[in-house]
């Protein structure tokens, strides 16, 4: 009697289901990079899902290492995409009522994004405005990677300021 993994039983159903059981840490992993609600996490994931789904014969035809990359990208996206469409239609809970000081916190952080040397500032600004790292780098003319870097020291500097 020949004994089978899960993977082994994966494989025989379907290639596309084979894949996504490949993936699935990465799928995960970026899961748990964009969302901050469990709601959202599973919303991301299907959308995920069916972006990979829409692409599959493309997907399944690349070499392993390729197909990961593209998987990679088609699963970003569509988290992104789907965190866009779920801003835009958040509401506030009833009853709800800015506080004074979280109006003067935030207009004193735009004041200090405001400050910023280019391009600093229209990198804040771009990702402010739901642009990924991809899409600012072609704006600003910068690698993705480097827009990655140059985010997390322009934060770094504006809660250094935030908090003198």
């Amino acid at each position: 009697m020949k004994h089978y993994s899960v993977i082994n039983i994966v494989k025989l159903q379907d290639p596309f289901e084979a894949m996504l059981h490949r993936y699935r840490g990465l799928l995960f992993s970026l899961c748990r990079h964009y969302c901050r609600r469990g709601l959202e996490a599973d919303d991301l994931l299907q959308e995920a899902t069916v972006a990979l789904w829409r692409d599959r014969e493309r997907l399944l035809s690349l070499p392993t290492v390729q197909q990961a990359a593209l998987t990679w990208k088609i699963s970003r996206n569509a988290m992104i995409d789907c965190l866009r469409k779920l801003k835009e239609t958040e509401t506030l809970p009833e009853g709800y009522e800015s506080a004074d000081e979280d109006r003067s916190m935030l207009r004193e952080l735009h004041e200090r994004i405001a400050l910023l040397d280019e391009p600093d500032r229209s990198i804040v600004r771009l990702q402010l405005e739901g642009y990924n790292y991809e899409e600012i780098g072609e704006r600003v003319g910068m690698t993705e990677k480097n827009v990655s870097v140059r985010l997390v020291r322009i934060k770094e500097k504006l809660r250094k300021s935030m908090t003198i």
